[in-house]
């Protein structure tokens, strides 16, 4: 099988924070990619910004070792590098100083026309910052469209602030908030499943469903990114946006159509059902905790040399939502670093049979189980009950129907990173995988709640063995209602 590739519309796109990790590790390898399709018009330009003194043929060089570094030898086909990298131009701009926008405004000042992308690879302290600096130098008319990383705010109050200062100068038809697991091609065949099939939608509610899983693990600790994370926490780093963006799409109602303001219009439906948390319902519904020493890798509070640290890096969470379908049922959420296996996993667990008409005649019924895998090898597994083969009694087992996407689609497709899609989408004009303002602070109403009950309690969080499936009062808090999580 091979992806249909649709060419796009003349475009510059700018990257602020041009020498940053995202750019040099995401942002240009995707390009390269589309440009190597041929999805990218001849003349389409990407211009980097940054403070570093650069000229444009060094910024190329810089360019060119990050996909050596990130792109497998065999896709790199000299003549694509050679006219990718001549696509390429370096601006070095101090965003804080009124004077600096001149070269930058006389460079897309040469294609007036254009649609004209400003992705905010910087902090989010310079979001407001960049923004009134584009309309200023009189760039933020027209065609011009504004894309920006997590984090959305560090709670509410400065998600409101963030949305605010963006606002003032980009309406919300141009502002694209980006997740990138929305990107997933996993992620987006959850809504095919949904609502191209007939098969699952009459089942899709509280009637046949005990209950939702969504776990994102990582086997890996904070590492260098210790300084940040124990600022932020994994409820900010990854509950907030990741999963709860996963648990919209599982739990929204069927859009009137599959495009930007439908789809999140449903999500935020979703958001503002989710039942309230705080104090001691908070606490008995969630577990934070952080990773012990291991053999050969040190703790959490190592790691971030902070001894007295109280900031998670292990979230479980049992969430409910207050409406017609999905009332009493469960969704538990999960996220944590240095557990047994790196998998992010969405996993639907059906309701048993009410009646087992094979008596004594065999094992225990299991219950059906639809898991829709993130990472690694991305695919659906519908977990069903069959009869072991042979005349030798009648016993029943598990058995998986498997659809793995690197397996079934070929050993010459190349499953596409999720910016290669979400780039392409910013330049059509497609916000349907992007968050919308509302969405970001109905997220934050829910989530700070509980964190200021984390805070109230006085209590230190759990504790977890490296490389494990997690802290114990995760299974116990799964335990109390008779469920279990899924192995990692």
């Amino acid at each position: 099988m091979t992806s249909v590739v649709i060419p796009v519309n003349p475009f510059d796109l700018v990257i602020f924070g041009a020498t940053g990790d995202l750019a040099m590790r995401k942002l240009l390898p995707a390009l390269f990619r589309r440009h190597a399709v041929a999805q990218i018009p001849e003349d389409a330009r990407i211009i980097g910004l940054s403070l570093s003194k650069h000229t444009t043929k060094k910024y190329r060089e810089l360019a060119d070792n990050a996909l050596k570094q990130h792109i497998p030898a065999e896709e790199l086909d000299a003549d694509l590098v050679k006219t990718f990298l001549a696509r390429i131009h370096y601006i070095p701009n101090d965003v804080t100083d009124p004077s600096g926008w001149t070269e930058l405004v006389d460079l897309l000042g040469e294609k007036p026309d254009w649609i004209r992308v400003y992705y905010l690879a910087v902090s989010p302290s310079l979001f407001g910052v960049i923004a009134h600096g584009l309309a200023t130098a009189g760039l933020s008319d027209g065609k011009a469209r504004l894309v920006v990383e997590k984090p959305l705010g560090h709670d509410l109050k400065s998600a409101q602030k963030l949305n605010k200062d963006i606002g003032e100068v980009f309406n919300e038809d141009c502002t694209y908030r980006i997740d990138h697991y929305l990107g997933k091609e996993t992620v987006q065949n959850l809504m095919a499943l949904r609502f191209s099939n007939a098969l699952f939608e009459p089942i899709w509610n509280a009637q046949s469903i005990d209950h939702v899983q969504i776990t994102a693990a990582e086997s890996l600790g904070v590492g260098s990114r210790g300084g940040y994370y124990d600022h932020s926490g994994a409820m900010r780093d990854m509950v907030q946006n990741h999963l709860m963006q996963l648990l919209c799409l599982i739990a929204m109602e069927p859009p009137h159509a599959f495009n930007g303001n439908a789809v999140r219009d449903e999500k935020l439906k979703v958001l503002r059902a989710l039942k309230p948390m705080k104090g001691l319902e908070a606490l008995e519904n969630t577990v934070r905790a952080q990773y012990l020493e291991g053999p050969n890798s040190p703790s959490y509070v190592e790691e971030v040399n902070n001894p007295n640290s109280n900031t998670e890096c292990y979230v479980a969470i049992k969430a409910e939502i207050e409406n017609w379908r999905w009332a009493g049922v469960p969704f538990y959420l999960r996220t944590g670093k240095k557990l047994r296996n790196q998998a992010t996993e969405i996993a639907i667990v059906f309701k048993k049979p009410p009646h087992s008409v094979f008596g004594n005649l065999t094992t225990p019924i299991e219950s059906n189980v639809l898991s829709i895998r993130l990472q690694p090898d991305e695919g659906l597994q519908l977990e069903l009950m069959t009869k072991d083969p042979g005349p030798g009694g009648f016993r029943l087992h598990s058995t998986p129907l498997d659809v793995t996407f690197a397996e079934s689609l070929g050993d010459d497709f190349r499953m596409p990173d999720a910016y290669e899609r979400l780039l392409m989408d910013v330049v059509r004009g497609d916000q349907t995988l992007f968050m919308r303002g509302d969405e970001v602070e109905a997220a934050w109403e829910w989530i700070d709640p509980i964190m200021a009950s984390w805070d109230d309690s006085g209590t230190k969080p759990e504790t977890y063995d490296s490389n494990s499936e997690g802290p114990t009062a995760a299974v116990e808090m799964m335990a109390k209602s008779g469920r279990r999580w899924r192995k990692l």
